[in-house]
């Protein structure tokens, strides 16, 4: 599961591009109780989605003719720049270089050696996300990836990941886990699923896909349809694992929800 304070390799923040904040916010709002707070006349529109008094994810206004309207997945290092390094070392590409965000740390944008984006974080007074693994937080990741062995050589190489392998419970293969370097299998964050295995993914490229813990999955799947959203995939189980659903936003950002086995303990 995801833990706090973030060990270097794990994801450490989550952001939205969006064309319309308000919007987003009454959706995400009516979704996981979710309120948008400004980070600051400086940010560009930039601030924080807050679960009560902690910050659950962020969001930037992103015009629809400027990029895609997604989620977006943050990892952390002690050292942006040496990371960006290792990240070019290893087959991938450098979209926006280490820079500083005022004093709040320092950023890079990438893409993996086969193409999925994601961005780098390194810590300054922003420390990354208050709250993970709580209904309504971020508790799962997973890497759609057209070449798993090529993927996973690039993020050990540039973040040392570890991984563990398990059986799919409906015989269909194995599941290939990670976790940050020398946190061991508790520390597990997400997953590696091969593209065009789903085809839920079918249409998108390389990407990280985002998993919001939610108390009901299937209540969940009802608010986000009457708020706007689209169902990709209807509330399915995993055994052992628990139930999730695939939805997207009233703009088009996808992500997905999950309640854990572990809530029914």
């Amino acid at each position: 599961m995801l833990t706090s304070p973030y060990a270097p390799g794990s994801p450490i923040w989550a952001e939205l591009s969006t064309p319309d904040i308000q919007g987003a916010t009454a959706f995400y709002n009516g979704l996981f109780g979710w309120s948008f707070m400004s980070a600051g006349p400086d940010t560009g529109g930039y601030g924080m989605f807050r679960l009560g008094a902690r910050t659950a994810a962020a969001a930037m206004p992103m015009p629809a003719d400027e990029g895609p309207t997604s989620w977006f997945l943050f990892f952390r290092t002690p050292d942006a720049d040496a990371t960006a390094k290792a990240v070019h070392q290893a087959g991938g590409s450098v979209l926006v270089g280490p820079m500083d965000v005022m004093d709040f740390g320092r950023m890079a944008v990438l893409t993996d050696s086969v193409g999925a984006r994601f961005a780098l974080w390194q810590p300054g007074s922003n420390k990354g996300l208050d709250v993970v693994n709580e209904p309504g937080s971020l508790c799962w990741c997973e890497l759609y990836t057209p070449d798993e062995a090529a993927a996973y050589a690039f993020y050990s190489s540039v973040f040392g990941w570890e991984t563990t392998s398990m059986p799919m419970p409906d015989g269909s293969g194995t599941y290939r886990m990670m976790n940050p370097a020398g946190q061991g299998p508790e520390a597990m964050f997400g997953g590696f699923v091969t593209l065009g295995s789903d085809p839920a993914e079918a249409d998108s490229g390389p990407h990280w896909q985002m998993y919001f813990a939610v108390r009901d999955c299937d209540a969940a799947v009802v608010a986000a349809g009457k708020l706007g959203g689209t169902v990709r995939v209807a509330p399915t189980d995993i055994e052992g694992v628990g139930r999730f659903a695939k939805l997207a936003d009233p703009y088009g950002a996808r992500f997905a929800v999950m309640r854990g086995v572990e809530q029914d303990a």
